[in-house]
């Protein structure tokens, strides 16, 4: 036994340099005894009987060392192989050895036990026994490394390709720390009080302390149910602190608080409206409390009525906005709007103005009467217009335009404008506040100057730091906005001129659908004043005449419609043939006139490339949220997206998916 341990531990003395060194000793020793042999007989005796002593103790003490070394060599490896035969049966890791075909070839006594059956195991398919941890453990995923929940447990499962191991670590509590780490995690926002001013202005101090004690009142109790803290910074703006786990019931409940609200006061015939940003994140309070309040803003830019939750590097989710916005424009912001406006005109090197891609009459008309208000304030202004995406009835109005020869020579195609643009240049963008819209976004990375007028309700996509913003959703069109700013701008230029008034109107008159829709008594004084300085109503109405081909198109697309649930009426194109964005809107307001239709969404193909939506509504249904989550956006009954690269069927079964989420929700 002690030979076979001593085969199994490599003796340290086959080693050549100690071999060496006992060598050296030994040929020390022999020359002493011979030394000593030739000084003196007995000395030489005494030394050679001390040699012969010294290496019987050194083999005796060698032969102890070793035995005792393999001794505690085989008692640590018995250990070790001990430890790993336990480690495999009692460790808290579950471990399954499957073979080619996923049968099991053996498996641990703690991986056995989760299974809590008494049938055997061993060599049966693993989705025999359970089908469910078969799925997750024999996925197609590439990692090696993935998260599974099974048996209302939570397990880090690494998979060992080459010999078909899989190993489960129980996480579950780790997992549960980190869930309540997450659902603790704070939650900052804002509340405010939309038209609190407007429905206070007329009230005495009695009935404006009754009402603060009512929303007092109704607040405080919803913050008690929800677990939050809020504190009043103003008269009509609340601080909001909560944890996540609470922003998830208010989002399950789709902040039901804003419907609450509004139907509380409305009884009491002072409908107020509310809107709330909230945000989290890993970040620190600053930046949550900043992104909060743009939150906040967003939602006011999109007419109020509505919660917008963003964590601090991540998209916005909409909540509310079921109801049109309400009015918050008055005489004063506008004239306070064109003195600013102006003053930004007289400071600029030269003013470029724009509006979206494929124009109607409400972007050119605007175009051309932010135009006029730069020429009273003694600046050029260049219309930015691709003559190659124009429609059929902007394409009238463009030739009317060019019959003017002082007016036409200020029309600029895109890349004439990028050649002239400077930094110190100003931009203006109407009817649309989306760069990624615009003819020429070019020209807002030249320039740092840049300006928004727009009546279409604020998307999250916006430029950056621009210098004035004017967004009114409650206004029928940008040329409405446009149109009172002439009262209010000085008389030293030139007044405005009968085809600029006449493309003002044009553009009112196609965003009202002849004064229909989104109308109010501004929208009425302002045709009233482009009717006084000469626009030409039965130019309009010339311009606005439809080919009989469009007019047999928009009868195509209606005689494919059909409902998707009651009051839901989609139409759609052929995927190979073409349709003018004029054509779609008008079937979508075609099929919004026909009895029974709540909600109406027309899908063409615009391009090669590119399938378009115009969705329109009565106001029941918020036809902005849908078009916002396939890219799009505009208002809560106007609404038009554009995607790329899909099909008219694949667009439309997206939209079909959509709508009945929403109607689901």
């Amino acid at each position: 036994m002690e030979n076979k341990s001593e085969e199994r531990l490599p003796r340290f003395t086959d080693d050549p340099s100690f071999r060496l060194m006992l060598t050296l000793v030994a040929i020390v020793q022999a020359l002493a005894v011979i030394i000593g042999f030739l000084a003196n007989m007995w000395l030489g005796f005494a030394l050679l009987l001390l040699f012969i002593v010294t290496i019987f103790l050194l083999r005796k003490v060698g032969q102890d060392i070793f035995s005792n070394i393999n001794q505690y060599i085989i008692n640590l490896s018995y250990r070790i192989k001990r430890g790993e035969q336990e480690a495999l049966i009692k460790m808290p890791i579950g471990i399954i050895l499957l073979n080619p075909e996923d049968e099991v070839e053996w498996i641990n006594p703690y991986m056995l036990a989760q299974f809590n059956q008494e049938e055997d195991i061993l060599g049966r398919n693993l989705s025999e026994v359970d089908e469910e941890l078969s799925e997750k453990l024999l996925n197609d995923e590439e990692e090696d490394s993935f998260t599974i929940r099974w048996n209302d447990n939570i397990y880090q499962v690494y998979r060992q390709e080459d010999i078909h191991a899989i190993y489960m670590l129980d996480v579950t509590q780790y997992a549960q720390i980190e869930e309540k780490y997450e659902e603790s995690r704070p939650v900052l926002g804002y509340l405010f009080l939309d038209n609190y001013d407007e429905l206070t202005q007329g009230l005495d101090d009695r009935s404006v302390s009754n009402f603060d004690n009512l929303m007092a009142t109704y607040l405080s109790n919803w913050c008690k149910q929800h677990n939050i803290f809020y504190k009043r910074i103003s008269d009509d703006r609340y601080f909001l602190l909560m944890d996540r786990s609470e922003l998830e019931r208010l989002e399950a409940e789709r902040f039901s608080v804003i419907d609450g609200i509004r139907e509380r006061t409305s009884k009491r015939n002072l409908p107020l409206t509310i809107s709330i940003g909230l945000s989290y994140g890993e970040t620190s309070f600053d930046k949550l409390s900043e992104v909060a309040q743009n939150n906040l803003d967003l939602a006011l830019g999109r007419g109020g009525d509505q919660a917008i939750v963003r964590p601090f590097d991540g998209d916005p989710r909409y909540y509310g906005g079921k109801t049109n916005p309400m009015e918050k424009r008055t005489r004063v912001r506008s004239r306070m709007i064109s003195q600013a406006l102006g003053d930004l005109i007289r400071q600029s090197e030269t003013v470029f103005v724009m509006g979206h891609k494929h124009p109607d009459f409400d972007a050119l008309g605007s175009s051309l009467g932010i135009r006029r208000i730069a020429q009273m304030n003694r600046k050029e202004c260049w219309v930015v217009v691709d003559p190659d995406d124009l429609a059929t009835d902007v394409r009238k109005l463009m030739n009317e335009v060019e019959k003017d020869n002082q007016l036409s020579r200020y029309i600029i195609t895109p890349q004439a404008a990028k050649e002239m643009v400077t930094e110190n240049s100003l931009v203006v963008l109407v009817d649309h506040h989306k760069p990624s819209m615009s003819i020429a976004p070019e020209l807002l990375q030249k320039t740092k100057k840049s300006v928004i007028i727009d009546h279409h309700r604020r998307g999250e996509e916006f430029p950056e730091n621009p210098m004035l913003v004017y967004i009114e959703p409650y206004a029928s069109s940008t040329a409405e906005l446009v149109t009172e700013m002439f009262e209010y701008v000085s008389d030293e230029g030139d007044p405005i001129i009968k085809i600029e008034a006449t493309a003002l109107l044009g553009g009112i008159v196609v965003d009202t659908n002849n004064f229909s829709l989104r109308t109010g008594s501004r929208t009425f004084n302002a045709a009233s004043y482009l009717q006084s300085v000469g626009a030409d109503s039965t130019m309009i109405q010339k311009l606005l005449k439809e080919e009989p081909e469009v007019y047999l198109q928009r009868s195509h697309l209606i005689s494919t419609m059909e409902f998707v649930r009651r009051g839901l009426a989609i139409a759609s194109g052929e995927n190979d043939r073409i349709y003018s964005p004029v054509v779609t809107a008008q079937t979508a307001d075609t099929m919004l006139s026909l009895s029974g239709v709540e909600a109406a969404f027309v899908l063409t193909r615009r391009d090669e490339n590119t399938v378009g939506i115009s969705a329109r509504s009565l106001g029941n249904v918020n036809v902005q949220f849908i078009m916002e989550k396939m890219g799009g956006g505009g208002h809560l009954s106007n609404a038009a997206t554009q995607i790329k690269e899909q099909t008219v069927e694949e667009v439309k079964e997206e939209l079909v998916r959509i709508l009945q989420e929403e109607l689901d929700e």
